[in-house]
């Protein structure tokens, strides 16, 4: 598909396990295991899907996945399966890692920022040696000072080594410097996420991150136990959600084990899914 003059493909980083309690917050069971069934462990299966942007002298990389950088015992921990590496995923449409010109990192949680880096003689190293990586910096100061809660799913290896190339660019709200591209801000999930809206004539792609992340989590009550701020990350859903419909948006769904992306509509019980888009 092509939107504001990017071409826009979906690229499958990795498959990965959570518990789908923890993915579906108050939800029971008996309503989310519809939607997503579990294993014997209660865990669900997820993708890592980044969404690349090829055009106007551009290669474009939103998140980069779980990386590759985990140990055993932490693949296992997170059932994490089918990993490629970014060079591995790109030759699918015959690019490498050395053409991505710009990197938009939504959040810096490792199933989001894990591909930044890659282990070279046991240290981390930036994945695009010729690339920008963009944060929001609220984001940035909350991943290296975050709470009990959510210390766990941040890792200094995926910044530090662009802090010290000087490829990190830290950003105060919408100052992307991309044509085409703006970017809406969600911090019931964590602090400071920015989603890359590109705008086209018809209509725009949503790059929704951990806003929604999954089609099954369009529900605006239907959000994950990991988020921060429930009340907020409803009511910022909310929004987005009536803008979706209004200005006949595609939704990209980053952790979806089977829906790249799909619009919404008005429906009986409030917006819902409409047609599955293949991107």
């Amino acid at each position: 598909m092509e939107f504001g003059g990017y071409r826009c493909h979906g690229v499958e980083m990795c498959d990965f396990l959570l518990d789908g309690g923890a993915m579906f917050g108050v939800v029971p069971k008996p309503l989310w295991e519809k939607k997503i069934a579990s294993d014997e462990k209660n865990r669900i299966p997820l993708k890592a899907r980044s969404l690349l942007l090829c055009g106007n002298g551009r290669n474009i990389l939103v998140d980069t996945g779980c990386g590759t950088k985990f140990n055993d015992k932490e693949l296992a921990i997170y059932g994490v399966t089918a990993t490629r590496s970014p060079d591995e995923a790109l030759s699918d449409f015959g690019l490498s890692t050395a053409e991505i010109t710009d990197v938009i990192l939504t959040h810096l949680h490792f199933d989001h920022a894990g591909g930044t880096t890659f282990l070279k003689e046991g240290e981390a190293v930036p994945t695009f040696p010729n690339a920008t990586y963009y944060t929001q910096r609220r984001q940035l100061n909350w991943a290296k000072n975050p709470t009990l809660r959510d210390r766990a799913s941040f890792f200094a290896d995926n910044w530090a080594p662009m802090e010290q190339s000087g490829q990190l660019a830290v950003l105060d709200g919408n100052t992307l410097p991309i044509d085409g591209i703006d970017l809406l801000f969600s911090d019931g999930h964590t602090c400071g996420q920015q989603l890359p809206l590109i705008k086209g004539e018809g209509g725009c792609l949503l790059y929704c991150g951990d806003l929604i992340p999954t089609s099954a989590h369009i529900p605006v009550p239907w959000h994950m136990g990991y988020d921060n701020q429930p009340l907020l990350i409803m009511s910022e859903k909310e929004s987005v959600l009536k803008q979706a419909v209004a200005g006949n948006w595609t939704l990209f769904f980053e952790h979806d084990p089977t829906v790249a992306a799909a619009t919404v509509k008005e429906g009986r019980k409030g917006i819902e899914r409409d047609r599955v888009v293949e991107i």
